[in-house]
């Protein structure tokens, strides 16, 4: 029998820069993931990542399950992950992993719990940073099967994995919100699904003609289109993160802040500066692989950032040029052609009486990353029509 399959959460993989190496790895320990999906389904396959390992991971147990509270699971939902027919496996360096299906009944919304246990060594060469969730290590052992793990050390960082995929109703697709760390939701509520992608699958699960839309939150803090650092660059990552996904209809595309903000700071050098035709044209071959594999190209608008400062003395996030560059790149996004639609996150939540600043009220304090606030206004600036319709 033909399956449905279609991703209903994602995470894309990252690199880890020094700066961000929260854990050097793990040894005969047992890593469980928290995740909320999007759409639900009957039977369930989980990708695991290795793309920036320089050799193999051991998978020694894997399981899955409804997600309880504070890293536990619902025991009676629990089931074990096979590879292949096998409980254990080997993650190739460089590339990813599938699972088995597995049939277990996941609701709209629903949130799930990934257990893996590796004996070790493993370093952590991948991993998506600063997931806004928390990850539950555990003691010495394997608790795969544990409604309550022995916690060791929680972080907000991901560690395996990057996909999960449900066998849903035939008539479900899936859209993917590609950008940096305002789509990854920094700034949101840790563990609260509070990112504007989550409140966008909210919008959707309330209206019968978008309830079995999926949507993918591909964000990367720090990620930039032109220039690598926080994961691959945009442009590289591509394919792997978007186009590698079945059923996808729309793509969401809101990325460049980091292109305009990094250069002549701490972050990056004079060489990394771009130009607004630069980024214009790095976001036209986005949507131009978009179109060629059959999917809609919404844009979204880059959103103020005054205020926001460097990680260091050396040089500013925020000056007057960079705002004009962001200001050029959103006067194209706003009158561009040949896009099925364009997202005005910048009007959603720029301060009426100082428009290169977020509005107080929707900002995280930090001037760049919108509150919870912040980003539930983003997604209701959304016009759910743009997305009722299938592929093109």
């Amino acid at each position: 029998m033909r399956a449905d399959w279609i991703a209903t959460w994602a995470a894309s993989p990252m690199n880890v820069w020094a700066a961000d190496a929260v854990l050097p790895g793990f040894y005969n320990q047992t890593i469980r993931e928290i995740l909320r999906v999007s759409v639900g389904g009957r039977r369930v396959r989980v990708r695991i990542s290795n793309e920036f390992g320089s050799a193999p991971i051991a998978i020694d147990a894997a399981g899955i399950a409804l997600a309880g509270e504070d890293g536990a699971i619902q025991p009676l939902t629990a089931r074990p992950l096979t590879f292949g027919g096998e409980a254990a496996a080997r993650v190739p360096a460089g590339a990813p992993l599938l699972s088995d299906p597995v049939a277990i009944d996941v609701p709209p919304h629903g949130r799930l719990a990934l257990s893996f246990f590796v004996e070790g060594p493993v370093p952590v060469q991948t991993h998506h940073y600063e997931a806004q969730q928390t990850a539950y290590i555990s003691i010495p052992g394997n608790f795969v099967g544990a409604e309550a793990l022995p916690v060791q050390q929680t972080t907000f960082s991901r560690y395996l994995a990057s996909v999960v995929y449900v066998d849903a109703k035939a008539t479900s697709r899936a859209i993917a919100c590609f950008g940096d760390s305002i789509t990854d939701g920094y700034g949101s509520q840790v563990d609260g699904d509070r990112r504007w992608p989550d409140i966008l699958s909210d919008r959707f699960r309330s209206d019968p003609d978008t309830q079995d839309i999926a949507v993918l939150n591909l964000g990367i803090g720090g990620n930039r289109l032109l220039s690598n650092r926080r994961g691959a660059k945009a442009l590289e990552r591509f394919d792997r993160d978007v186009l590698s996904l079945p059923n996808l209809s729309h793509l969401v595309i809101m990325e460049g802040i980091n292109d305009i903000g990094w250069p002549n700071t701490a972050l990056a050098g004079p060489g990394d500066a771009v130009t607004a035709a630069q980024i214009i044209a790095a976001i036209k071959q986005v949507a131009a692989r978009t179109e060629v594999a059959g999917a809609r190209v919404v844009l979204g608008t880059l959103t103020p950032f005054e205020g926001t400062r460097s990680e260091s003395p050396i040089g500013e996030f925020y000056t007057a040029e960079k705002e004009r560059l962001r200001s050029a790149v959103n006067a194209w996004i706003r009158k561009s052609e040949g896009v099925h639609g364009v997202i005005d996150f910048d009007a959603a939540i720029r301060d009426p009486d100082r428009p290169t600043r977020i509005l107080p009220a929707y900002d995280c304090g930090d001037h760049i990353h919108p509150s919870d606030a912040g980003y539930k206004a983003m997604a209701q600036a959304i016009d759910l029509a743009l997305f009722k319709g299938g592929h093109i």
